[in-house]
């Protein structure tokens, strides 16, 4: 047999697998599904009593996750929808829809009939017919102890210049999913791979739908060439051609009973119309991609959005190292360029405010003279934080934060190297903290990163900061709500209750308030004696001591010595200890 009929038999063969472990997994998602549609339908019959739309002022958004950030065609103004959040124990859905107003930097509730239901890992794309329409697809339901999971298959459009939500009912899409990508591309909506998870079993897909905007209907699309392996959490990008670009995503397959491998891609493909231009009898074709530049470091999580000059974006995301018993994750907050006309990366660099460049060149020189041994005299100063810390409610430390070389490291470096800095990413500019999952969106060629969330050993801190950044410039970030210690929680597995379920996957503004008060109450009135302060500090080094061993090599550099970064990360864990209590 030739080789390109052992080709074929072996890609039958992967079908054949497919199919039959997606029947595997969608009889055992059977029963957890239909647990979970009850309460999935309580939360709906109370969506119903809402009659009327209801525009509220209100507070930045609760602490999320794996929401849509989504920027209304017509108006200056950010829409979020959904979203999740975990404080150790609950998993808390959302099916809230904020508006961010962005010449008043306000945020307004809007309470509209007859939402979709609560869900997080969803995909939304908007187009401009009829005053802007949200089209919302698939994503997931979790259980409050996040151990069930409901996919849904679902596909709803928000009238945006009638405030209406409508479902959609086509049939033949794709089946229940989250985690896959969803973009506009001419008058579609084009659907790519995610996962659907069971209890026990999970597949992934690298299957593509096309819904017709015009004649509201579903069809699967068969692509000639070699495509991407199954994946969810990719890039996917729309090129002014009307073609679409799959870059890296997360995948995950058992190796061995209860043993599973996880893979980060990095490859790339291109997904081209090869018809008349008639969408439903166009033929797509699939072919690789292999850009130059300088590319994203592999990671999973990462955020994307379209970006001026014909260009995509990627922001951060997490590299997480699977040991057998544990994952430590790397978190990122760069920002990577995708040129779609040159296939080519090549990394965000902070050029810095122009005024203040100069400012810096034009008086080096006179510093450098002036100081003379005064600045002999003065003590070498190490690492300092630009940025504040934050102290969640329990006690716990942490950071939004950046840590620059102090002056007497400054001038250690020659003076090349400082211009060279300065024109690149300068050491001083605040910017978001590493993350993964945040919600992202681009208008009028700006950049809006808001939530997402990073971790320190086993608790995880799920953000509600918003973030923004000229593209075009490219000169500083710009901090337009700043995070909010009060809204973080987190409880130990060992505090764990099994108090009402359905509180937990409502949305948990309510317990998280009397939380919140509960244990301001047991501050105030319950005191611990037999704990020394000096223990605390030395529970809380050791605790955290990876933590800030990483975030000190990280502003170092690799080639700091290891006694060195942990004398650093000691004294910034010491001292951000002492300025908390």
């Amino acid at each position: 047999m030739g080789k390109k009929g052992k080709r074929e038999k072996k890609g039958k063969g992967a079908e054949k697998t497919a199919a039959k472990m997606e029947r595997k997994v969608s009889r055992r998602a059977r029963k957890e599904e239909e647990d979970l549609e009850a309460l999935i339908a309580e939360f709906q019959s109370l969506d119903a009593k809402k009659t009327q739309v209801i525009e509220t002022s209100c507070p930045p958004p609760s602490p999320r996750l794996n929401g849509s950030l989504s920027a209304h065609p017509e108006k200056d103004e950010l829409i979020l929808f959904g979203g999740e959040y975990f404080n150790g124990q609950k998993t808390y859905l959302y099916n809230e829809l904020y508006v961010y107003s962005i010449r008043k930097n306000s945020w307004t509730k809007v309470e509209v009939p007859n939402p979709p239901p609560r869900r997080c890992a969803h995909q939304a794309a908007v187009v401009p017919t009829g005053g802007g329409q949200l089209w919302v697809f698939g994503g997931e339901f979790a259980s409050p102890n996040g151990e069930q999971f409901y996919h849904y298959k679902d596909l709803w459009v928000l009238h945006l210049a009638t405030k209406t939500w409508e479902q959609v009912k086509a049939s033949g899409g794709p089946s229940g999913r989250s985690g896959h990508r969803m973009v506009a591309c001419k008058r579609q909506l084009i659907v790519f791979g995610g996962f659907h998870e069971s209890a026990r079993d999970y597949i992934y897909y690298n299957d593509v739908y096309a819904f017709n905007l015009d004649s509201f209907t579903w069809s699967k699309l068969a692509p000639s060439g070699i495509g991407p392996a199954p994946r969810s959490g990719c890039q996917m990008a729309t090129t002014p051609e009307g073609s679409i670009i799959i870059y890296g995503g997360y995948s995950k397959q058992r190796i061995k009973k209860d043993v599973d491998k996880g893979t980060l891609h990095t490859d790339m493909f291109l997904l081209k119309t090869e018809g008349s231009g008639k969408e439903e009898a166009d033929k797509w074709a699939w072919s690789r991609l292999n850009p130059s530049g300088v590319k994203p470091a592999p990671r999973s999580g990462f955020s994307v959005a379209i970006s001026p000059s014909n260009r995509s974006l990627l922001f951060g995301g997490v590299h997480d190292e699977e040991e057998e018993e544990s994952i430590e994750g790397d978190f990122f907050n760069d920002i990577y360029f995708y040129d779609m006309g040159k296939n080519r990366w090549f990394p965000g660099q902070l050029k810095g405010p122009k005024s203040e460049k100069r400012k810096r060149r034009r008086g080096r020189q006179t510093e450098a003279e002036g100081a003379g041994d005064e600045m002999e005299k003065q003590p070498p100063q190490g690492p300092m934080e630009i940025v504040k810390e934050v102290v969640a409610e329990d006690g716990t430390v942490m950071t939004i934060k950046q840590v620059i070389s102090g002056p007497g490291e400054e001038r250690e470096r020659s003076e090349s190297e400082e211009e060279e800095e300065e024109d690149g990413a300068l050491g001083q500019q605040v910017e978001p903290c590493p993350r993964s999952n945040a919600m992202v969106a681009v208008k009028h060629g700006v950049l809006y990163v808001y939530g997402g969330m990073f971790e320190v050993g086993d608790r995880q801190f799920t953000l509600s900061d918003l973030y923004s950044i000229d593209l075009h410039k490219m000169e500083e970030w710009k901090v337009l709500v700043e995070m909010d210690p009060k809204a973080q929680e987190w409880l130990e597995e060992s505090e764990s209750d099994d108090d009402d379920d359905m509180e937990g996957a409502e949305g948990g503004e309510e317990e998280e308030e009397s939380s919140e008060e509960e244990s301001e109450d047991e501050e105030g009135g319950e005191q611990h004696p037999s704990v020394q302060p000096d223990e605390k500090q030395a529970d809380y080094l050791s605790r955290t001591e990876q933590y800030w061993i990483k975030l000190a090599r990280s502003n170092m550099g690799s080639d700091a010595k290891e006694k060195k970064v942990a004398k650093v990360a000691h004294a910034m864990a010491k001292a951000f200890y002492e300025d908390s209590v």
